[in-house]
């Protein structure tokens, strides 16, 4: 009997089984930042342990680097001071640091893709709750807590229990204005944000197979969300041609091995699923999020839902929704105003994101009384932009162009929400706080839907 990608992975980098049941795994690839890292260090020296396989972990600053200015001293001393520990942890154990002088620094699922570094059969950890984005490259990745980190720098392994493996096949053609992210949000509400419990999301069909390796980032970054610990696609020669002559890729004369074996990872024909999911990629359509979870999502050609018509346990978490967004049941969605535009994040801070909302924008503008903000996900990302004139398209829009970096995405840099405004995101996650004002509310959505809001003034279908 054939192995899914999963199981193969599993398999290869299994040092034992605990006696609590759980695998140790061997972790391939380490990332780090600023946030969950200072106290996993901090534990080590307690310890009196060093890292063990340094030239595995790679570190990078992004949650809460300011994207005005890099300049330092920081405004914000808590910020700086995390900043410093970080640079100060690297230099003192050779682990290779993105700094922010560095010209690749930029959010952790930004840069490790574009580096090359992710790569096909990992796996990789990282004390961020997104590192299921390195999946898209057929890799076995997922988030952490601050004592694995330590684990993980300490053994360069982490206890992990098995999961059982679902197969979401999306399949025909995406309708015009229909991007990743509206797939991704789609997913994640007809299964639920705890859907994926105890499952790890091997998505393909059709739809995959087409999809650009930044388009497969966007829906394997937010598995998390559908409650799945970790989300994969097969690789495949589109994962090949993406990795090619990136800095930390094999060379030349090594390339053909490791493709080879790369391939060999990608899930048997005669592999058994513990489920399987078909969708039709017709019934997808431009999506945005109405209440405080990713899963309460619809189409922005519809009204927000009734909790009459759901069932019991949806109907009691719509209504909390409801008390916090104010958004009014049973009316279209179209036509709710906004105040914030962001574009960015680990979801959809990519050259591409920055294309599509480019191509809306250019020879339009912001409506009178919108933040727009525009925030690349890494710096060489902001020099693509740079060259290619995308962030001129989006200056003369009215946006704000910044630095690299989480931004606006959570609320641990100066890019925050204030007060009640309703803030039209290209990010991942729409729960109460999460831009930084406890009364402000974010509307998830595609890139090209974000910039159709900001020049609207209001949510809007892309399409019209």
């Amino acid at each position: 009997m054939g192995k899914t990608l999963f199981q193969k992975v599993w398999d290869a980098h299994t040092v034992t089984v605990l006696p609590s049941g759980r695998t140790q795994l061997f972790i391939e690839t380490h990332y780090i930042h600023e946030v969950t890292s200072p106290q996993a260090f901090g534990m080590l020296r307690d310890l009196g342990l060093k890292v063990a396989h340094p030239e595995r972990t790679f570190a990078n600053v992004d949650h809460v680097i300011p994207t005005t200015s890099t300049v330092e001293p920081f405004k914000d001393e808590v910020a700086q001071a995390m900043l410093s520990e970080l640079r100060k942890n690297c230099q003192e154990n050779g682990i290779k640091f993105f700094d922010t002088r560095s010209g690749c620094q930029g959010i952790v699922h930004v840069v490790g893709p574009e580096q090359g570094i992710t790569q096909p059969g990992q796996t990789i950890c990282c004390g961020d709750s997104h590192t299921a984005t390195h999946g898209a490259f057929g890799a076995v990745s997922f988030g952490i807590g601050t004592t694995q980190v330590r684990d993980v720098l300490a053994t360069q392994t982490l206890g992990f229990s098995p999961l059982k493996v679902r197969r979401i096949n999306v399949n025909g053609r995406l309708g015009t204005g229909v991007t990743a992210k509206d797939v991704a949000l789609h997913l994640i509400r007809l299964l639920g944000v705890a859907g994926g419990i105890g499952f790890a999301y091997e998505y393909g069909g059709e739809v995959f197979d087409r999809f650009s390796m930044e388009e497969r980032m966007t829906v394997c970054n937010m598995a998390i969300e559908g409650g799945a610990r970790v989300g994969y696609v097969n690789p495949d020669e589109t994962t090949f041609a993406y990795l090619k002559g990136r800095p930390y890729a094999p060379s030349a004369d090594k390339w053909e091995a490791a493709v080879a074996r790369w391939r060999s990872y990608a899930s048997d024909p005669d592999c058994v699923y513990d489920d399987i999911v078909n969708v039709d990629a017709a019934t997808i359509a431009p999506t945005v999020t109405w209440g405080i979870t990713p899963a309460q999502n619809a189409p922005i050609t519809g009204t927000f839902p009734l909790p009459e018509t759901m069932t019991d346990e949806e109907a009691a978490i719509a209504r909390e929704a409801y008390a916090y967004t104010r958004f009014p049941a049973g009316t279209p969605i179209a036509g709710t105003a906004i105040d914030v535009a962001f574009i960015g994040s680990c979801t959809n801070g990519r050259l591409s994101d920055f294309e599509a909302a480019a191509s809306y924008l250019k020879g339009r503008h912001v409506a009178p009384g919108v933040k727009a903000i525009a925030a690349p996900g890494s710096q060489v990302v902001a020099r693509q932009c740079i060259e290619r004139g995308i962030d001129k398209i989006f200056i003369d829009a009215g946006f704000e162009w910044r630095l690299a970096g989480c931004s606006m995405c959570l609320a641990m840099n100066p890019d925050k929400l204030e007060g009640d405004q309703i803030c039209a995101s290209s990010s991942n996650r729409n729960f109460k706080g999460r831009q930084g004002s406890p009364t402000g509310r974010t509307v998830l959505m595609s890139p090209t839907m974000v910039a159709a809001a900001a020049v609207a003034g209001r949510l809007v279908d892309c399409r019209l």
